[in-house]
Order: C-alpha cells, then structure tokens, then sequence
C-alpha cells in the first residue's frame, strides 16, 4: 500500500473556496489578499483562517452548499485519483478549506477520505466561527504522521500535493513532494514541480511509482 495526500484548494480544486464564498458578499478582493499572504507563508495560517472566516458571517447556509457543490475542479484530478488508486494508493485530500467543498468532492473525484473544516451556523446562516482538523499551520503533517503509523506507511512510499506555506508541514514527511502550480516557498522543498494547470503530469514522474 502507499499513501497520497493531496491538499484541495488550488491543487485538486481550481481556486480557493474562501474567495468563492467571500465572493457572495462583495469581499472577495478582501478576502483573496488575506488568503495571498497565506499562501505565500506571510502570516500565520490559523490567524488569516479565523479573519477571513469571520467576513463570511451572516451567509446563508443553503447558499454555502450552492457554491461549494459547483467549484471548478483542476483539469486531470479525477484521471489521476483514479490511475493513482489503481497503483495502490489510498488517496486522501488534506484542507484548509471546508468539509461543505470536500466532502461533496469525495465522490465525484474519486478520493478516500477528507479532513477539513467545519464553518459553524446558527439558524441557518454563518457565524463567523470555524473549526476543524486543518486549522494549524502544522496541522497537515501532524495528521499525516497519524495516518502513517496507522496505516504502517512509510514516508518512503508518501507522495504530497499541494500549492502553498500551509502544505509544507506534510512535505516534511514524505519522500514524493509535488510543488503544484506552487508559491515559491513550496516549490522549495518540493523534488517535483509542475507549472501547467494538469494534475496528470504527476503520473509521468519517474518519482510517481
């Protein structure tokens, strides 16, 4: 068996779910700077999570639902979960994002298992709190050493994907790390890197075994 972990936002979904929803209530731009600086390891990831959430109060749940089920999902992710699950791989999608996009992603795109996070709603509408598994900037690697021991994977038969600051706590635990579509911070410490908005050009890595 190994193990693939993809991150969602900007890696197996094309966009940030935030920026989506900000989207609803005039605050993208807003929220896009915040979700920026983040991404590029700028600030911390639990405070930009918080500060951008809490612009979502007072949207309505049904209407979350709505935009989280029809996001633009990255050219090649089905394919390649699914040629990767053919090769062994559990493939589980680690996000900073929302369990409202991941879990409704699960079963078009083929993956195993979600951890995300959980936008809190009072009466139907946003609170403007959130909780969940990937709040922390270490959170991702902290999660994926659990899965290892769990699973009795090495790091030598890991692969990560993902795109930004938050992601590199999971590439300090696997020996395949694809930098996609990355800020630079990522890219760094990534021993595969892919430009091109094409999640299949992971396949064609000779790292991708």
């Amino acid at each position: 068996m190994k193990l693939c972990v993809f991150d969602f936002d900007s890696t197996l979904m094309d966009g940030e779910t935030i920026d989506f929803l900000a989207l609803e209530l005039g605050l993208k731009d807003k929220v896009a700077q915040i979700t920026e600086q983040a991404m590029q390891g700028k600030i911390d990831f639990y405070e930009s999570l918080t500060t951008r959430v809490k612009y979502l109060e007072g949207l309505r749940e049904q209407q979350v639902d709505e935009i989280c089920h029809n996001l633009p999902y990255m050219p090649g992710a089905k394919e390649t979960i699914k040629e990767l699950k053919k090769r062994g791989y559990k493939v589980i999608v680690f996000s900073g994002g929302f369990r409202n996009a991941t879990t409704h992603a699960k079963d078009i795109l083929g993956y195993d298992v979600d951890f995300s996070n959980i936008l809190h709603a009072k009466d139907g509408y946003l609170t403007g709190s959130v909780g969940g598994e990937m709040m922390f900037g270490f959170s991702k690697g902290d999660m994926l050493q659990r899965l290892q021991y769990l699973l009795k994977i090495s790091r030598n038969d890991t692969m990560v994907v993902g795109d930004g600051a938050n992601d590199l706590s999971m590439f300090k635990f696997a020996d395949t790390r694809v930098a996609f579509c990355a800020k630079d911070a990522l890219k760094k410490e990534a021993n595969i890197v892919i430009e091109e908005k094409d999640l299949t050009k992971i396949l064609r890595s000779d790292k991708c075994i």
